[in-house]
């Protein structure tokens, strides 16, 4: 299953602007000057579900979303966030992705997230950045930002990233670091000392998830995870 969008998805989402569900609330403007500035619609509070083949398969959430349709290069812009979640055909959770903003340039099929970009896969690996490209056209992914990932077995960083759209086959192109996790010590570590700490632990806490402490701030790497250079043996981290 694929983590983003797919591309029946991009064109389902024109026709979701018109007849999705939820409290939404639409806007039509006048074209403007070279039209980036003013949107040619902007609707609210969106909440709207997706079908794919007669199965829904993805709920999109987004505050605002405004489509920019006589540019040059037409766009559509999530200036508040983006939230989607992908279903299987039970309508079981598989993915999640979230960005605090999004950006889709329509006529090249590509997609940009920007800010605490939070992505987890159908394994379960979490991906986080500060932005991120989908190339539809290319079917792939890829950043030049930092990128953190965790996975059970390891945490991964570095700089440089691409993957096919599923996320499960991906390359960190100059990794700073490849740290084993000891699952045994995290789950002994993250034990709450008495029954108020594993209330609060348990508690759900407000807003959305933001991208964790670097790992490499919080362990001490060993001198072969420094960023990687002709001469270090540290030069990709695959998902293989």
């Amino acid at each position: 299953m694929r983590l983003l969008l797919p591309a029946a998805l991009a064109s389902a989402l024109a026709a979701a602007a018109m007849t999705g569900c939820g409290n939404e609330r639409q806007s039509y403007v006048p074209n403007i000057g070279d039209g980036t500035s003013t949107p040619t619609m902007t609707t609210t509070d969106v909440s709207t579900f997706v079908s794919d083949s007669g199965y829904t398969r993805y709920h999109i959430t987004t505050p605002v979303w405004q489509m920019f349709e006589e540019p040059r290069e037409p766009f559509w812009r999530f200036p508040g966030g983006l939230r989607l979640e992908q279903y299987d055909l039970a309508m079981r959770p598989e993915a999640d992705i979230r960005s605090d903003s999004a950006t889709y340039f329509s006529r090249r099929r590509l997609w940009r997230l920007d800010g605490n970009v939070v992505m987890v896969n159908v394994q379960g690996d979490s991906f986080l950045t500060q932005q991120l490209f989908w190339d539809q056209q290319k079917r792939k992914v890829y950043s030049d930002s930092f990128i953190h990932i965790v996975r059970t077995d390891r945490i991964i960083e570095g700089y440089g990233f691409t993957s096919n759209e599923n996320m499960t086959d991906y390359t960190v192109n100059r990794p700073t670091g490849i740290i084993p996790v000891d699952r045994d010590a995290r789950a002994a570590s993250a034990a709450p000392a008495d029954s108020a700490a594993t209330d609060s632990a348990s508690a759900p806490q407000p807003g959305r998830r933001s991208a964790p402490v670097r790992a490499s701030r919080r362990t001490p790497l060993p001198p072969a995870s420094e960023p990687a250079s002709g001469n270090s043996n540290l030069q990709t981290a695959t998902s293989r």
